[in-house]
């Protein structure tokens, strides 16, 4: 019985250990997954920080070495490509439709993205519906009829078709245009009532990125008409300040090839001061944004309110350029 009941302790022995052993295993690949998904947080930290960057103001595209000097029109044109470039090819790509990390947890690049978009889309629509047609009877430019709609695709689709697809066969579509700009196949017509009826747009959206900005202040309701203004959520604050942000670095690029493009008609109207003014104070919205969120400060307290700030520069711009539409509609 005693050699029974050592034969027996022997083997509870050995599944102590066996299980001990199997126990420090397991203990260490959870250790080590730990430590991978650690390290993959780490890394996408610093990944959507650099995503995260706004690009800088572009310098304006130049005239290849083969030409001697740019046709009327190619500036706006190239101007709208590279914006739609840097749309899709800036760090870490067209971020909107992304669903995996970091992408999918960066908040402030895709309002951005927006902003730039509806500004594209806007000129894209002009150059179409007026700049490429001599008058309201002509027939519209093929290639600009193709290319936009597809700059007009959802946004945030991520398959079948993809977002970037699409917007890269708009941009294939308006690089036809400007090839064929030119070698004087297509037209562009730089006249003040083309000019004007696109800044009649560009006031509407800086109007409406004003108010949706000074929205941000919590003070009694402010009515527009009959529907009162209501306070935008604080958690929307800064997607409406990126959003701003975005549309005015496109309108800062789009502005510029304007007084290239229609040159004479703006020295013409003598707007030239106007056009200025509304450039600098565009290009004000772009300053760097030191706090590491968007602040939303009352009144004169100890916090600044950057969504007013914003929308001060936006709202000097619009008057500006309610003065220069003006002018363009002056015989």
């Amino acid at each position: 019985m005693k050699f029974g009941k050592g034969m027996f302790g022997s083997k509870s022995t050995g599944g102590s250990t066996a299980g001990s052993a199997q126990g420090q295993r397991s203990t260490l690949v959870v250790n080590v997954l730990l430590g991978l998904l650690l390290i993959y947080l780490v890394l996408c930290l610093f990944v959507g920080w650099y995503w995260n960057r706004e690009p800088g103001i572009m310098p304006l595209v130049s005239a290849s070495p083969a030409q001697t000097e740019m046709v009327e029109g190619e500036m706006t044109v190239e101007t709208v490509e590279a914006l739609m470039v840097t749309l899709l090819n800036k760090p870490g790509g067209y971020l909107t439709n992304d669903i995996m990390p970091p992408g999918v947890w960066l908040d402030n690049m895709p309002h951005w993205e927006f902003g730039v978009l509806v500004q594209i889309r806007d000129i894209t629509r002009a150059m179409r519906r007026d700049m490429a047609r001599s008058q309201s009877q002509s027939a519209e430019d093929p290639d600009l009829a193709r290319a936009e709609p597809l700059f007009h695709f959802d946004n945030k689709s991520w398959i079948m078709p993809a977002t970037e697809s699409e917007y890269s066969d708009g941009l294939e579509a308006l690089n036809r245009y400007a090839v064929r700009l030119r070698a004087g196949e297509a037209d562009f017509y730089a006249r003040a009532d083309n000019l004007g009826s696109w800044l009649g747009d560009v006031s509407t959206r800086l109007g409406s990125m004003s108010q949706r900005l000074s929205a941000s202040v919590g003070q009694a309701p402010v009515t527009d008409g009959s529907r009162p203004r209501e306070q935008t959520p604080w958690l929307e604050i800064d997607d409406v300040f990126y959003e701003s942000r975005g549309s005015a670095w496109a309108l800062v690029h789009l502005l510029r090839a304007v007084e290239i493009d229609f040159a004479d008609i703006i020295a013409k109207k003598n707007a030239q001061a106007s056009l200025q003014q509304i450039i600098r104070e565009l290009e004000a919205t772009q300053e760097p944004l030191w706090s590491p969120m968007v602040l939303n400060g009352g009144g004169f307290g100890m916090l600044a309110n950057h969504s007013l700030v914003m929308a001060n520069y936006l709202s000097r711009a619009n008057a500006a350029l309610i003065d220069l539409r003006r002018l363009m509609e002056q015989g």
